[in-house]
C-alpha cells in the first residue's frame, strides 16, 4: 500500500522535464524491473543547486521517488545533495513497500550520477562522491533470479 505522499508525487510529480545545458545529467536504471531515471541539475558558481528536473520511465514509485528527490536537493549545496540518501527519500514519502525500496536507491544514484557528470565537466573532485553505477544491480552476484 502506498502512502498519501507517494500517491501525490506520482499523480502530481514535481520538477518533471529537462534542463537545457544542465550543469550535470545523470542516468541510472534497474535492468531487473526496467526503471530508468534521468536527473538534471543546474548548479550555480557557488555550488548551489538552482534547479533540478527529472525524467523517469518506470512504475509509480519510481516517479514518486524521482519527484521527491528533486524537492530534497533543490536549493542545497553539492555536499548537502550528496547526503540525500535513499532512506531520506523514503522517509520524506512516508515509506515505500519493501518491493519498491529499489526505486529510492535509483533516486539516490541518479543524484550521484548527475553530480559525477558535473564534476567531470568541471574537472573537479567532489569529496565523498564515487563513480555511480549505471545499473543499480551492477556488482551483485548473478544467483537464482525470479521470473
Amino acid at each position: 500500500m502506498y502512502s498519501e505522499k507517494v500517491m501525490d508525487h506520482f499523480t502530481n510529480p514535481r520538477n518533471v522535464g529537462e534542463i537545457e545545458d544542465a550543469s550535470g545529467v545523470g542516468t541510472v536504471g534497474n535492468a531487473k524491473c526496467g526503471d530508468i531515471m534521468r536527473m538534471y541539475l543546474d548548479i550555480d558558481e557557488n555550488g548551489i543547486i538552482r534547479d533540478c528536473k527529472f525524467k523517469t520511465f518506470g512504475c509509480g514509485a519510481a516517479v514518486a521517488t524521482s519527484s521527491m528527490a528533486t524537492e530534497l536537493v533543490m536549493g542545497k549545496t553539492i555536499q548537502e545533495a550528496l547526503q540525500v540518501t535513499n532512506k531520506a527519500v523514503m522517509e520524506a514519502l512516508d515509506g515505500l513497500p519493501p518491493v519498491k525500496v529499489h526505486c529510492s536507491l535509483l533516486a539516490e544514484e541518479a543524484i550521484h550520477a548527475a553530480l559525477w557528470d558535473y564534476a567531470e565537466k568541471h574537472g573537479i573532485k567532489i569529496e565523498g562522491l564515487e563513480k555511480p553505477k549505471s545499473d543499480i544491480h551492477e556488482g551483485e552476484e548473478d544467483g537464482a533470479e525470479e521470473y
